[in-house]
């Protein structure tokens, strides 16, 4: 085994230990000083800043990551036709997975009923506890632009505030016009542009890599306060709901995903799940796409052995826009909570969920909690009293590092099976020698 390569094995298993240990520590303070002042204390002034500002760090070199690899990544297609070909196959396969997603989510949130089984005295007290975070996520609902608005608000009027405002979508259909651009304007200036915008990439990369070195003690941190605060009663009183999101995630990454792998990529699952195994660690962690990035695509081209164009391409536009595992929350979200309150959807009805699920997660922000405006705005349209999320909250940070890793494993399993499907000649591209003179 090369130094890399034990150095990245022994990051996962650092984030792995880090993960037990936190998790641990918690459970053991739930259960002995739950009400103690200085756990409240601990959570406040020491894990709780550890975590937020390993987070911080992340988030502030997302930006110029995802501006750089998806310019690169598209003016390194080469040609117009292998930028439509690639973005063309992204697109059908996103719609065929998240179909297939929206599927087993409906077949087991209707087979398994799990808003049936909450005891409403205890579902109660919970909606009453969680109050001010439930309004909290009602007023972020009603700040998102919805319908044409949201439409409109894609294209950006002004590139350094939607940067500023970490508009990631915005940001991204400015990164694909620009590397557009650059594919059709070849010249010596935009190629010193171009080679600019690898050496930021690169700058970038590098600097998560040094960022990433923390995640052990930041995992540690989130486990804790997670485990401290709620231990597993929690869990236990949403049982059925956590049971059955775990159980639809479960079924499309090792189902689904393993059909893909093996029938279309001819690829064996195993294998992969092996070498995307520190960034399904990651996701789960820090329970966003988007902070999970840069190890996505250094796994994608030093483990999996992408393309980059292709791991640059698929993988930024995975990270805002193929999120299987966000669309299956949020409609199985709205559908528990329309069965726990005695509201019968019918399969149209249902079936809009599922559709506007999957549009929203478009736009929906990768950062932890980014979901909930989302599910909060759905409630309403379906005549599920949308103070009812508050019941999930609760859970939602374990539901949202399993749903990440979802998506995160998606988008490399995107990039895999778009990567099988290229010409070899069009996947590696090496520039034309000249011809020989005479």
């Amino acid at each position: 085994m090369t130094r890399a390569g034990k150095a990245a094995f022994s990051l996962q298993w650092q984030m792995l230990a880090g993960f037990l240990a936190g998790l641990v520590l918690g459970l053991i303070v739930h259960a002995s000083a739950r009400d103690a002042a200085w756990v409240d204390h601990v959570t406040t002034y020491v894990t709780g800043p550890i975590g937020q500002i390993f987070l911080r760090l992340l988030f502030m070199l997302v930006i110029p990551l995802l501006v750089s690899a998806l310019i690169v990544g598209i003016a390194e297609m080469g040609e117009m036709r292998a930028l439509r070909r690639v973005g063309l196959k992204t697109l059908l396969y996103t719609l065929l997975v998240s179909s297939i997603a929206v599927a087993i989510s409906l077949a087991v949130v209707n087979l398994l009923r799990p808003g049936a089984g909450v005891d409403p005295v205890q579902a109660q007290a919970m909606l009453d506890n969680a109050g001010a975070g439930a309004h909290a996520i009602l007023a972020r609902g009603g700040e998102t632009p919805q319908g044409m608005n949201a439409l409109i608000a894609m294209v950006p009027d002004n590139i350094i505030r939607a940067m500023a405002d970490n508009d990631i979508l915005a940001v991204m259909v400015f990164a694909l016009f620009f590397g557009i651009g650059l594919v059709l304007v070849r010249t010596d200036h935009t190629r010193r542009l171009l080679s600019a915008m690898e050496g930021l990439f690169e700058v970038t990369m590098r600097l998560m890599g040094l960022v990433i070195r923390l995640a052990p003690v930041a995992i540690a941190c989130f486990m804790f306060n997670l485990a401290a605060q709620f231990g597993w009663e929690l869990l236990e009183r949403l049982s059925a709901y956590v049971g059955v999101v775990v159980l639809a995630l479960a079924l499309q990454m090792i189902g689904v995903y393993s059909l893909l792998l093996a029938l279309i990529a001819r690829r064996s699952p195993l294998a992969f799940f092996a070498a995307a195994q520190e960034a399904m660690v990651m996701a789960f962690a820090t329970a966003s796409s988007n902070a999970t990035l840069p190890t996505a695509i250094r796994v994608a081209e030093e483990k999996l052995h992408l393309p980059r164009r292709i791991a640059r391409f698929v993988l930024t536009i995975g990270a805002t826009a193929n999120q299987n595992g966000t669309a299956m929350f949020e409609g199985i979200t709205v559908l528990f909570l329309a069965q726990f309150f005695g509201i019968e959807l019918d399969w149209a009805q249902q079936l809009m969920v599922m559709l506007v699920c999957i549009l929203g997660g478009v736009g929906t922000a990768g950062v932890p909690a980014g979901s909930l405006p989302v599910v909060a705005m759905i409630l309403g349209m379906v005549g599920v009293p949308p103070e009812g999320i508050g019941l999930v909250l609760g859970v939602d940070r374990l539901l949202d590092m399993c749903r990440t890793t979802l998506n995160v494993t998606g988008d490399l399993v995107a990039a895999t099976v778009i990567a099988s499907g290229e010409p070899p000649e069009s996947v590696s591209a090496p520039p034309s020698p000249p011809p020989p003179t005479r």
